[in-house]
């Protein structure tokens, strides 16, 4: 599949774009049952069709990749959110970040454990507090200021999940990489011109508590700018901190004078070459879209400038 739609003019009118992502890793037929895939494509199609329908109304972007990305925090079968995965201790702790392209603003939280969901408190951060950044305790007190929606640990927990932890617990190589990481995102131009990312994330089955990945690191997991592109990244967190990758591909765009695809790749080429694996959707300006993964597969769909629309699984 090409890692692009790459147009050959600039777009006119109020065309928009969006493209969503659930995740990246050793993803294949083998692993997941006829049933379970058709719930994870009419997952995938609802947050699509949630963005869609505000872009297509006049919404803006940001109010798109919200829509988009709390579909799939409400849906367990994704790592965020409801699906969010244990930590070591057998508790949750969720990040999540957005960015507004045309301000540069952005919002972002770490290690809340009973927002329903995080992405909204992400954007509160951003528009409601002078912060980028809240994390923990601190996060959660802001969230019950402002009468966000929390959730009690009974809501969070999913057998799925569960046994993942007691399988790491046992043995961590039978962990497999779908249950190792995952995370979900969302970009957007809107027709007005303004891109917007939104990531969210439950982190690694088993990972330490306190553990912070690249979701909420503004220019590594997410990053929005208007004169460049919108991206939304998921895989092994720390390899896309230390590539900055985000930013990276902006910066790429910027300095570099890359298309939109040939930054999107690049940026995974450097978080492989690191050792790290997952994947990554974008958006530039235009309306072009990329969607390239070092994996065997991710979650992935998009709806384009010219109403052309994917749902997919596998590479």
């Amino acid at each position: 599949m090409p890692l692009s739609r790459m147009k050959a003019k600039r777009m006119t009118g109020k065309k928009f774009s969006l493209a969503i992502h659930g995740g990246a890793g050793t993803i294949s037929p083998e692993q997941i049952t006829p049933a379970i895939e058709r719930e994870l494509r009419a997952g995938l199609q609802q947050s699509l069709d949630a963005g869609r329908a505000i872009l297509q109304n006049g919404g803006s972007s940001l109010d798109a990749v919200v829509a988009a990305v709390r579909v799939l925090e409400d849906d367990p079968l994704f790592n965020a959110g409801r699906g969010a995965v244990f930590t070591s201790a057998g508790t949750h702790e969720m990040d999540a970040a957005i960015m507004d392209g045309r301000t540069l603003m952005a919002g972002a939280v770490a290690a809340v454990a009973q927002l329903k969901n995080p992405i909204v408190l992400a954007r509160a951060v951003m528009e409601k507090s002078p912060h980028a950044m809240l994390a923990g305790k601190g996060a959660e007190d802001f969230a019950r200021e402002l009468g966000l929606e929390i959730a009690d640990e009974k809501y969070f927990f999913t057998d799925r999940r569960w046994e993942a932890l007691e399988r790491v617990r046992r043995n961590r190589a039978a962990l497999s990489e779908a249950d190792r990481h995952g995370t979900v995102g969302a970009v957007a131009l809107d027709g007005m011109g303004n891109l917007a990312a939104a990531t969210s994330t439950g982190g690694n089955t088993n990972k330490r508590p306190g553990r912070i990945g690249d979701t909420p690191i503004i220019g590594a997991g997410t990053y929005a700018n208007n004169k460049t592109c919108a991206v939304s990244a998921t895989g092994d967190g720390e390899f896309f901190m230390r590539a900055v990758a985000a930013h990276d591909l902006s910066a790429l765009m910027d300095y570099g004078r890359m298309n939109l695809a040939e930054a999107a790749q690049a940026v995974i080429d450097k978080v492989e070459a690191l050792g790290g694996t997952g994947g990554l959707i974008a958006i530039d300006r235009y309306g072009n879209i990329a969607l390239p993964f070092n994996t065997t597969g991710m979650y992935r769909g998009y709806v384009d400038v010219d109403d052309q629309r994917l749902i997919a699984i596998y590479r």
